[in-house]
C-alpha cells in the first residue's frame, strides 16, 4: 500500500468518526433539551444550570479518559459541549471583574464554556451587586493567589452579601508578552498590573532592562492600551491577546511557573452535593482566651479537614475579627452538619457561605 493510499484510508476513517461524533453530540443536545423541559414543568428553578451535575460529568469523563488527549483537554472539550447544550434553553449571563481580557474572564469561560454572555464590571462589589439584583445569573471574582495571597475585598464583600458560593475555578496563571513590535529592542514601555510586573521582574530585568514599566488597573487594560501602540508591550494572558488581536512575542515569562489563582463562582441558590465538595464558612469568636482553639476544635473533633483559614477585621468593634474557613465536604454531610452544630454553640456568629464542587482541573 502506497503512502498516499494509507493517508486516504486514515482520513476516510476520520471523516466517518466525525459524522458519528456529530450525530452523538446532536443526540446529547436533544436529550439535554428534554431534561430542561421536564425540569421546567416540575421544578421551581430560576436556572437550568446545575454545577454539581456538571462536576460529576467531568469527573467521570476524566476517570474514563485513556488518552492520547490530556485530562485537561478532554475536560475543556466536554465543558464546551455542555455549555452549548445549556445555551439552547438558557444563555447564562456571567458577571466578572473586568475589563475584557482579564484572567477573571478566562476563569469564567473555563468554568462555564464559551456559550455564555460575559459582562465585564469595574470592581468586585459591582459583580456582587449585579448578581444580587438578578441582572446576571452568576458572578466570578478572584479570592486568592498562590504568590500574592488572599483578595481581601472579596472576603469583605462575603461578610454581608446574601449570595452563595456555588463553584470555584483554579487557573494556572501564564503571563505572555503581547506587542506589535517585531523585536525586543523596539519595545520602549511595558504595561501591566503591578502584581504582574512584580511576578515577571526577573524576566524583564534580563530581556527588557531599559523598557519603562508602567502599572495600570488590570492586564486587560494594559492590552487595550498597547493595541494602539507600536513600540510598547503588555503583560497579559491569552484571552487578552485574542480579544485585542495582539501577537504574543514571548510566552510564559512569569518567574514562578506554578503561579495559580483561585476564583469563586457566586450565585443566588444553594448547590446540592456532588460527591466531592468544599464548604466555606464565616464565623466570629468571642474575645476570650482559647476562643479560636475552641472554634477549630469543632472541626477536628468531627473529623472534618480544614483546607484554609483567613481572618479579617469585623468592622463592628475595635480588634474584633471574623474568620473565613474552607473545609472538605458538603454542608449536608453528616460530619459537617455535626461540626457546624457544635460551632454554632460556641461561636458568636456562624454563616455558611456555600457548599460547592471542588474545582475540576
Amino acid at each position: 500500500m502506497s503512502e498516499q493510499s494509507k493517508l486516504t484510508g486514515l482520513r476516510n476513517r476520520i471523516d466517518e468518526i466525525d459524522i458519528r461524533l456529530l450525530e452523538l453530540i446532536s443526540d446529547r443536545a436533544r436529550l439535554a433539551k428534554e431534561i430542561a423541559e421536564v425540569k421546567g414543568q416540575t421544578e421551581n428553578n430560576n436556572s437550568f444550570y446545575r454545577p454539581e451535575r456538571e462536576a460529576q460529568i467531568l469527573r467521570k469523563i476524566i476517570e474514563k479518559n485513556s488518552g492520547p488527549l490530556s485530562e485537561e483537554e478532554m475536560a475543556r472539550l466536554f465543558r464546551e459541549i455542555m455549555s452549548a447544550c445549556l445555551a439552547m434553553e438558557q444563555v447564562l449571563n456571567i458577571a466578572y471583574l473586568g475589563p475584557e481580557g482579564t484572567f477573571t474572564q478566562t476563569a469564567a469561560l473555563k468554568h462555564f464554556g464559551h456559550s455564555v454572555k460575559t459582562t465585564a464590571l469595574g470592581s468586585i462589589d459591582q459583580v456582587f451587586r449585579e448578581v444580587e439584583s438578578c441582572a446576571s445569573h452568576y458572578g466570578v471574582v478572584p479570592i486568592e493567589n498562590s504568590i500574592e495571597g488572599v483578595v481581601n475585598h472579596t472576603l469583605d464583600m462575603l461578610i454581608n452579601s446574601p449570595l452563595h458560593i456555588c463553584g470555584e475555578v483554579e487557573l494556572r496563571i501564564h503571563h505572555h508578552l503581547l506587542t506589535k513590535a517585531k523585536k525586543p529592542d523596539q519595545i520602549k514601555q511595558v504595561y501591566s498590573h503591578q502584581q504582574s510586573l512584580a511576578q515577571c521582574r526577573a524576566w524583564l530585568d534580563t530581556h527588557l532592562p531599559d523598557a519603562e514599566r508602567i502599572a495600570v488597573s488590570s492586564n486587560g487594560e494594559a492590552a487595550r492600551l498597547v493595541s494602539n501602540k507600536n513600540h510598547a508591550a503588555s503583560i497579559a494572558g491569552e484571552t487578552a491577546a485574542e480579544y485585542y488581536d495582539l501577537p504574543i512575542l514571548y510566552r510564559n515569562i512569569e518567574d514562578h511557573p506554578d503561579n495559580t489563582t483561585r476564583f469563586l463562582v457566586l450565585g443566588r441558590h444553594d448547590t446540592t452535593p456532588s460527591g466531592k465538595d468544599k464548604t466555606s464558612i464565616l464565623f466570629s469568636a468571642p474575645n476570650q482566651p482559647g476562643a479560636l482553639h475552641d472554634m477549630l476544635a469543632c472541626f477536628a473533633e468531627n473529623n472534618v479537614s480544614m483546607t484554609r483559614i483567613e481572618s479579617r477585621p469585623s468592622r463592628v468593634g475595635m480588634w474584633d475579627y471574623v474568620f473565613f474557613v474552607d473545609v472538605e465536604g458538603h454542608a449536608q454531610d453528616a460530619k459537617v452538619v455535626a461540626a457546624l452544630k457544635k460551632l454554632e454553640s460556641v461561636a458568636s456568629m456562624v454563616k455558611v457561605l456555600g457548599s460547592y464542587p471542588v474545582a475540576v482541573l
